[in-house]
């Protein structure tokens, strides 16, 4: 199974990939990693694959996937920053394992795919957002999965997620992060 993202990246969207450890579900919480004072976190929507697929047409994509789910993407802000200053590859900052919680699955359609759905935490400011609709994505599902059949045959399983146009914001211990849409918890997870 393969984690393909699509992030912000100093102004620009870049696809990244994370290992299947990096997966966090169940409602488990979050351990801080010790070796970060800077963690931080992108909401985002997680697509899962349906089936084979290389060099897919935008305007097929959505034949690709049949769920979807909601999640929350960790960074480490500072090791991100000093490896960029140094010209390194910040997947320690970004693929640590556990970096990615994910929600509940839920049937895939184009009204779940937006942010109507109202995201809380301890922190009220935390993931409550006015944005409506698929404009508040980075790119569109069905690009993310054109984006990716270009670069890497797809199969069935793999997952490929996409950030928010928001920039990463700081979480601290015993946070609780939540995302509710029609009216029930779609995703949950603490930080410890």
């Amino acid at each position: 199974m393969k984690i393909i993202g699509f992030v912000y990246n100093d102004g620009q969207t870049e696809m990244v990939l994370k290992g299947d450890s990096c997966l966090l579900n169940g409602r488990k919480p979050l351990f801080m990693p010790e070796w970060t004072n800077e963690l931080a976190v992108t909401e985002c929507i997680i697509l899962r694959v349906s089936r084979l697929g290389k060099e897919i047409a935008s305007k097929y994509a959505s034949r690709y996937f049949n769920a979807i789910a909601y999640g929350a993407d960790f960074i480490a802000m500072d090791v991100a920053r000093e490896a960029k200053a140094q010209g390194k590859p910040w997947t320690k900052a970004l693929a640590f394992d556990y970096s990615l919680a994910i929600g509940e699955w839920m049937e895939a359609s184009p009204q779940q795919c937006s942010t109507d759905g109202h995201w809380q935490s301890d922190r009220a400011e935390l993931f409550t957002r006015e944005g409506k609709g698929e404009e508040e994505w980075l790119i569109t599902p069905e690009e993310a999965i054109a984006e990716a059949s270009k670069v890497m045959t797809i199969r069935q399983g793999d997952l490929i997620y996409i950030q928010a146009k928001c920039a990463p914001r700081k979480v601290e211990r015993e946070e609780v992060i939540r995302k509710e849409a029609d009216g029930e918890e779609k995703l949950y997870c603490k930080i410890k």
